[in-house]
């Protein structure tokens, strides 16, 4: 397994492409043909896979800092790229979300005056209802963010951890290595030792 920070880079970088491919074809297709709680529920997912994306750039980042200077140049111009995308995915999520609330605001005004009930036909359209309930979603979205966070931030540790693991293996195998090596230049340093003493009896005789 080959844990270079160049070898970790390109993996994140390969995930990172596959997430932000899949939240476009969601954004440009699957949201155009939903309405309703099911769109809301397709945009809260794809803003977890947005932060997921997110965390992947900064694991990107980090293993850029240990990368020789004579090649660090290419691989941040492509951290640069990147972000560059994520923040053209995370604006048309904005707009998308600004049309979903405008469509839900002018169905909330509609479904009121269509009740039936004429002392509602000349009423003046309030919102007050539906300000309460959008931050009632709000909260709620904010705390599934939070939890999809943790869950992020969790699932990155284990790999860090198991990073952290296979770079102690391979340090404890160089050790053993090189203490093997230092065993047998001890052995090798005592038979010239002796060849040389061996030597000088032969001169002196």
């Amino acid at each position: 397994m080959d844990n270079s920070p160049t070898s970790l880079f390109e993996g994140y970088d390969e995930e990172f492409k596959q997430i932000l491919g899949n939240l476009k074809a969601k954004l440009e297709g699957d949201v155009r043909t939903l309405a309703g709680e099911q769109r809301k529920s397709l945009l809260r997912t794809i803003e977890g896979e947005l932060d997921e994306a997110q965390e992947i750039i900064s694991q990107m980042e980090v293993e850029l800092h240990p990368m020789p200077a004579s090649i660090r140049g290419p691989y941040s111009a492509r951290i640069a790229s990147s972000k560059a995308d994520l923040q053209k995915v995370k604006k048309t999520l904005k707009d998308i979300q600004k049309e979903s609330q405008r469509t839900d605001l002018l169905g909330s005004g509609t479904g009121r005056r269509g009740m039936g009930d004429p002392s509602l036909q000349d009423e003046p359209y309030t919102d007050d209802g539906y300000d309460s309930r959008s931050r009632l979603l709000a909260g709620t979205d904010t705390l599934a963010d939070g939890s999809r966070r943790l869950d992020n931030a969790h699932r990155i540790a284990l790999e860090t951890e198991d990073v952290g693991a296979d770079i102690l293996r391979n340090l404890h195998g160089q050790r053993s290595q090189l203490e093997h090596t230092r065993d047998t230049l001890v052995v090798a340093d005592g038979n010239i030792d002796r060849a040389s003493g061996t030597l000088k009896k032969m001169i002196w005789q």
